[in-house]
Parts: structure tokens; C-alpha cells; sequence
């Protein structure tokens, strides 16, 4: 009974230790996203007002060139690049991760765990660390503030992770399965694309959800090779409400909850593939 009583006390007190801590990790966001509906009379009071007053849609149009107090910021323009450049780059990676993916699972050929490792390797050099020999590059090659040269980096930076991701998919379905349909029939292609990729795309969507927020979110290189609003994203775009002696808190909380809602909405969209994507692809045989 004692010990009963024991497990039953652990297991409360690890609710409450799990609560506390994802209420400190939580905080910050939270924190974020009532800023972006308070006035600036709020957001800089001293002593700080915890419980907001009130809460309105005023920084949002702000933001967006609507109501009496406009800002001189393009965030649709912000918006539009973030969009395309996430979304292209998501989905090339997707292509040749696929193609990666499903070659390293199924095929042989000389050198191909020299090749993996070189891969998975090549993801470890922090992006930052590039900053210089990529801008060196790309002003030679004029795709410095543009969009395919942003496009061209996130693809690079998200194919290793993407081979590995699906290849560990591709490794738990049985080949016997392409091998019977292709005895049945099927070409190789069709054997692919309706059997192995079907079981394979919870891993797909998971790989795809990681590249599109690596995209999406990533401030360092983004900072370092766009100018203009022609190649500018959401992150970089955050410093425009910084001045030399103020900040505008309200309308860069109000971005930054635009930067988070299409990553949440995405997630929400397939978090049934992703939950299925972290826990049985994980394993490699």
C-alpha cells in the first residue's frame, strides 16, 4: 500500500515538474502573442501590467498599411518572399530527398556509406560558419538579394536531413512487397509510387514539415544575402522596427505571431503524419 501510495505521489509530482517547466518554456511566446494585441501605452508601462486591459487587432493593421497609424514596412512584400522561398525550397528538397532517400534504402553501390556519412556530415557545419564563403560566391554568381539564391542554400541545407529522414522510412518497408508487385505487373515506378510511397509518407511529411520551418524561420544567411524587398523574409524583416533609439514592440510582436501562425497551421495540418513520422522512422535496420 505504501509503495502504491509511493508511485502515486512520483507520478503527480512529475505532472507538476513537467507542468512548471513547459509553463518557463512557454512563457516568452505566450508573452509574444498578448503583445501583439496591446497598445504601446501597455507594452511600456512601468510597473509592468501583467493581465492585458485590452486587446485589439490595431498592431495587425498597422503592419499592413491599414488604419490611421501606418508603418513604412512591406510586410506583405516580407510575407510573399518568405512564402515563395519556404515553399520551393521545401518542395525540391522533398524531390531529391525522395530520390536520396529511396536510392541509399534500396540500392547498392561502391562507396555508399562513404557517401551517407559525407552527407550527414556536411549538415553539421553550422550555416553561420558559411556566411562568408557563400556571400563571396554568390556575388560573383549576382545572386546576392534574390530569391533563387535563397532558395538554392535552404535546399542545401535541408537535403541531408531529408535523405536520412526517408531513408530510414524506406529501410522499414520490406522490399519483398515492390518485389511481389513488380512479379504482379507493376513497373518499378508503380511499385513505388503505390505501394512503398503510400507506407512511406508519414516520413515524407515529416521531412517536409522540418525543411519548411528550417526555411521558414531561418534568420543568420537571410540576414547576411538579402537587401531589399525583393528577397527579404519574415525574420530579417523583424529588424525594421528597430531604430536608433527605439523599438517598436507592438508591431514587432504582431510579426512575429505572423511569422508563428502558418508554422502552427502546418504542423496542426499534419501532425498525424509527423507523430507517425518521429516514432516509427526513427529506427533503421
Amino acid at each position: 500500500m505504501a509503495s502504491k501510495t509511493k508511485k502515486q505521489i512520483g507520478k503527480v509530482a512529475n505532472w507538476i515538474l513537467t507542468f512548471v517547466l513547459m509553463l518557463v518554456i512557454g512563457l516568452p511566446g505566450l508573452w509574444v502573442v498578448l503583445t501583439a494585441f496591446r497598445p504601446n501605452r501597455e507594452i511600456l508601462a512601468k510597473p509592468a501590467i501583467w493581465i492585458p486591459e485590452k486587446l485589439s487587432l490595431d498592431n495587425f493593421g498597422k503592419i499592413f498599411g491599414y488604419g490611421v497609424d501606418q508603418i513604412a514596412i512591406p510586410v506583405p512584400s516580407y510575407f510573399a518572399n518568405s512564402l515563395i522561398i519556404s515553399l520551393t525550397s521545401t518542395a525540391i528538397a522533398l524531390l531529391i530527398g525522395m530520390s536520396g532517400g529511396y536510392a541509399f534504402a534500396r540500392f547498392r553501390f561502391k562507396r555508399k556509406n562513404g557517401y551517407f556519412l559525407a552527407l550527414m556530415l556536411s549538415r553539421t557545419v553550422p550555416g553561420i560558419a558559411l556566411s562568408l564563403p557563400i556571400f563571396m560566391v554568390w556575388s560573383r554568381l549576382g545572386l546576392i538579394d534574390t530569391k533563387m539564391g535563397m532558395i538554392i542554400i535552404y535546399v542545401a541545407l535541408n537535403i541531408p536531413f531529408t535523405i536520412w529522414l526517408i531513408d530510414g522510412f524506406f529501410r522499414q518497408i520490406p522490399k519483398e512487397m515492390s518485389e511481389a508487385a513488380q512479379v504482379d505487373g507493376c513497373t518499378r515506378w508503380q511499385a513505388f509510387w503505390k505501394i512503398e510511397f503510400p507506407l512511406a509518407k508519414s516520413g515524407v511529411a515529416s521531412a517536409g514539415i522540418f525543411a519548411f520551418l528550417t526555411s521558414w524561420n531561418e534568420y543568420a544567411l537571410a540576414s547576411q544575402l538579402t537587401r531589399s524587398t525583393d528577397s527579404k523574409t519574415l525574420p530579417v524583416g523583424l529588424m525594421d522596427f528597430t531604430a536608433q533609439f527605439t523599438i517598436d514592440w507592438a508591431g514587432m510582436s504582431a510579426m512575429a505571431v505572423i511569422i508563428i501562425v502558418p508554422a502552427l497551421i502546418l504542423t496542426f495540418l499534419v501532425q498525424k503524419h509527423l507523430i507517425a513520422g518521429l516514432t516509427f522512422g526513427g529506427v533503421k535496420g
